[in-house]
């Protein structure tokens, strides 16, 4: 047997699969912690983990899942790492983790790249990183810098959660174009680390790891780290991702016009395109993709739409704790549109597609004489797949062209509802598969090591669970009728 690991970072828990190569199919996985795992907050606004925890949940998942698989050592061919994305790592030279990494929903650093954005100028920043600086990885570095100097001058190399990984794996300090563009550290005009950026902050270029291919032999399992987790001195790491990105990788999105959906704790819509645009108001985020070259661009565009699940958990509770099937089941017959109940998910805070406006979520129209428990069910899962919509129409002015949307079958996409509404006011067919982020990053990893001669190859025999085309409906007018309510709640 041989098979093909993949390793997915998250903030919640660490999970590992492995991939039979043969079959394509999961052969084992795990996660640990089972709870989630802990995010320390020592001033409001602050993230930050302990990288040694990612690690050590690694292990136990790695050795929960080649047990699952009956798997040893030699049969695991090379290994991929997917990471939450956004993250600093800071080490010394002796590979020495120097404080806890500053993770994702840190907003500490949010100062900093407003001051840089607007010092820099608008066009600077947009048109060579094709986003503002924002909250990003360097911004973060830029305020160790200001409030930890003794700690910022022992930095050897700054890396983000899967370069730390793949470090620990091989003993290697390295990077890539993708994850670098993700801190705002990559300059698509020139394909190279953005200079004019650190300069501004007054990073030293050798802050950063060596820069590897997204797909190839990064470096190989030390002995020390195969005899601590039971895998193979020699085995290739060839393959890393940022969680989003990965999440379009193990969904084969991975050309103009193809896009990865995702409804879980956030909304997140991510498509690639060929063109360098960029949002002037920066509703949207711009990463190089999985795929990206100077020569052959691909750019993944980010929507995130914050309160998805958070919406639909309310309601469940609201309703006395209605399952999600008895939810599915009782809006079957409401008309689409939910004869003109309007619900907007935009509860959990400040959202970027809506520049950055804090407009709550609501229901609008109510009519006590008509509308029931199934009418705000469907207002609501409505109310979700329209802001998808409206967010893909800021994508579409960044250079994103809609023909096929893919996701996961799995949280709102489960639904019959959700996925025809989707499909019906997109016109676009949506394809449901059978994967996730570690198993995309084996794929990646076997592209990456030769075991699969192209990327058509490695997902050749990924698992489309279901397939929906678009249905005649109103689903247009119910769209238009939606986002006229959203854009007078916005002038308001």
């Amino acid at each position: 047997m041989s098979y093909l690991l993949g390793i997915d970072i998250g903030s919640s828990s660490v999970k590992a699969s492995l991939l039979d190569i043969e079959t394509g199919k999961c052969a084992g996985d795990a996660h640990y912690p089972k709870t989630e795992q802990i995010i320390e907050s020592p001033e409001p606004g602050f993230a930050e983990q302990d990288p040694q925890c990612w690690y050590d949940t690694a292990k136990q998942s790695i050795a929960d899942a080649m047990a699952e698989a009956g798997a040893k050592p030699e049969e695991v061919k090379a290994i991929g790492i997917a990471y939450q994305m956004h993250g600093l790592v800071c080490v010394d030279k002796d590979q020495n983790v120097l404080r806890p990494s500053i993770i994702w929903c840190d907003s500490r650093a949010v100062p900093y790249g407003e001051e840089a954005f607007e010092t820099l100028g608008s066009e600077q920043c947009l048109s060579h990183l094709m986003n503002s600086p924002g909250n990003f990885t360097a911004a973060k570095l830029a305020w160790v810098k200001d409030h930890q100097p003794e700690l910022y001058a022992k930095i050897d190399k700054i890396m983000l959660p899967g370069d730390w990984m793949a470090m620990k794996l091989t003993g290697e300090a390295t990077t890539t174009a993708s994850g670098l563009s993700e801190g705002m550290l990559w300059d698509f005009q020139d394909e190279a680390p953005a200079k004019f950026l650190m300069d501004h902050w007054g990073f030293d270029q050798d802050l950063l790891a060596k820069i590897v291919p997204t797909f190839g032999t990064q470096g190989v399992v030390s002995a020390a780290a195969a005899e601590d987790l039971g895998l193979l001195a020699g085995t290739p790491v060839s393959y890393r991702g940022g969680d989003q990105p990965n999440n379009a990788l193990s969904l084969n999105v991975l050309n103009p016009g193809e896009i990865a959906a995702t409804a879980g704790t956030s909304g997140v819509v991510y498509g690639v395109t060929d063109v360098k645009k960029y949002d002037p108001q920066s509703r949207v985020n711009t990463f190089a993709h999985v795929n990206h070259s100077a020569e052959d661009p691909r750019l993944g565009v980010l929507l995130c739409i914050n309160g998805t699940s958070s919406f639909i958990a309310w309601l469940k509770r609201a309703l006395d704790n209605i399952s999600y099937k008895e939810m599915d089941e009782i809006i079957e017959d409401i008309p689409v549109g939910s004869e003109g109940l309007i619900a907007l998910p935009f509860g959990n805070g400040a959202e970027r597609v809506l520049g950055n406006k804090e407009i709550g979520a609501q229901y609008a129209n109510i009519d006590f004489k008509r509308h029931t428990r199934a009418h705000m069910c469907r207002a609501l899962q409505e109310g979700v797949v329209f802001s998808f919509i409206y967010g893909m129409e800021v994508m579409a002015e960044a250079g994103i062209e809609l023909k096929t949307i893919r996701a996961g079958f799995a949280n709102m996409f489960m639904s019959d509802v959700f996925c025809q509404t989707l499909a019906g006011v997109s016109g676009a067919t949506i394809e449901l598969y059978k994967t996730d982020g570690a198993l995309g990053a084996a794929r990646g990893a076997g592209y990456g090591a030769g075991v699969f001669q192209s990327l058509e190859e490695a997902f050749a025999n990924l698992e489309l669970k279901k397939k929906v085309e678009p249905q005649e409906g109103n689903y247009k007018e119910a769209y238009s009728a939606w986002k006229a309510h959203l854009e007078k709640v916005l002038s308001n």
